[in-house]
């Protein structure tokens, strides 16, 4: 059978008691609601005081049964009378003890005849309060957002290109809802690098549709960043917005996607130069002769009678030429030629160098002779 009794002796709640009409009732509760907590408060203190009194006895007997178990190993005459001091002061404290344990005991006796109250019926298992709130997005590195963004296109290029070819607004809000995940940054900047590169392939016309997409996207994201939302949660806000807003909203629009393909036009020119300088540097290159020069750059360097010699591919022609320049000058624009590969000697083997790989070449020939005449003139 259950137990009911332990519900007989409850004290009610402050409400339930009727006052009289002159008596302030909230007052009242309050006053005895603060009675009851201080009577409860002096209750729990003298529990402690109880607690505190066995424990320090308790201590001090079991140091007194100490020192009588080290003197009962001595049997010298101080050691006998100190012995019967502490059994004396044992018998004592075993009194004390009993008398804490007694006290102790009718204090939790009391306890368990008080009544209940609103502030005793029951005890809180566990106390835990749980916030749902969206940690911070650590800052990513530049690293991250490369890694993140090469991903991503390597997964959904397809659709983010079909998605750029999307003329109206129903079509684009339909697979934007169908396709989710596309609503992102890495779409929007994947759709800008295609603009420019339709831009450079001279496709003025479909990278214009992919620039108009390229704004829808960064409107949404734009509109989610004010929301502070997930662009996924708001993209239908913006498309029904945009359908339906007013002369100004919508020249905002356009006048964003004119500013971009403008924009698109400048990165395009600029990669179209820098283009053209690697491939003209990638030339120059593999135009150098044996020496590292250019032969174009010597070439406009030379006299112009060595210049038309050159034009004719006239040996004979350069070789009257040189005999009417002075020897040093003569010198160093046929050395600039070799070491530009403008003039290849005729040499027996491309092994052989120096003064050997010059020998038999009539120009030289012709050089060499030049200059010791001269040196013999001076």
């Amino acid at each position: 059978m259950v137990d009911y009794s332990v519900w007989d002796h409850i004290e009610v709640s402050d409400d339930e008691d009727d006052t009289h009409p002159n008596i302030d009732t909230a007052s009242l509760f309050r006053w005895r609601h603060q009675a009851r907590m201080d009577r409860m408060e002096q209750f729990q203190k003298e529990r402690e005081d109880l607690e505190k009194a066995q424990g320090e006895c308790k201590r001090k007997l079991s140091e007194v049964q100490r020192k009588i178990k080290e003197l009962e190993v001595s049997g010298t005459d101080d050691a006998k009378s100190e012995l019967q001091k502490l059994q004396q002061e044992q018998q004592g404290l075993k009194k004390e003890e009993k008398s804490c344990d007694k006290k102790l005991e009718e204090h939790r006796k009391q306890e368990k005849k008080m009544p209940w109250n609103v502030d005793t019926l029951s005890k809180e298992g566990f106390s835990k309060s749980v916030f749902n709130v969206k940690p911070e997005d650590k800052e990513e590195t530049e690293e991250e957002k490369e890694q993140k963004h090469k991903t991503f296109v390597e997964k959904y290029e397809k659709a983010i290109k079909h998605f750029g070819m999307l003329r109206r607004w129903d079509d684009s809000q339909k697979y934007l809802s169908d396709n989710p995940h596309l609503v992102c940054e890495e779409t929007a900047n994947y759709l800008v690098i295609m603009c420019i590169d339709l831009e450079v392939e001279e496709k003025h016309a479909l990278m214009e549709q992919v620039a108009h997409q390229t704004i829808v996207m960064q409107f949404i994201l734009e509109l989610a960043r004010s929301l502070k939302v997930d662009p996924r949660a708001c993209f239908r806000q913006f498309f029904t917005k945009i359908k339906t807003a007013d002369q100004q909203y919508q020249d905002a629009f356009n006048d964003e996607l004119e500013a971009f393909k403008v924009r698109v036009r400048e990165r395009a020119k600029v990669r179209i130069e820098k283009a053209m300088k690697e491939y003209e540097e990638e030339e120059r290159q593999k135009r150098l002769g044996p020496g590292g020069l250019d032969p174009a750059d010597v070439y406009e360097t030379l006299p112009l009678e060595m210049q038309k010699c050159f034009d004719d591919k006239n040996i004979q022609l350069l070789q009257d030429v040189i005999s009417k320049m002075d020897p040093t000058e003569a010198k160093y624009h046929m050395q600039r030629c070799i070491d530009s590969g403008l003039w290849v000697p005729n040499s027996r083997t491309a092994e052989e160098e120096g003064d050997k790989a010059e020998e038999g070449d009539p120009v030289y020939e012709e050089l060499k002779k030049e200059t010791e005449e001269e040196e013999e003139k001076k």
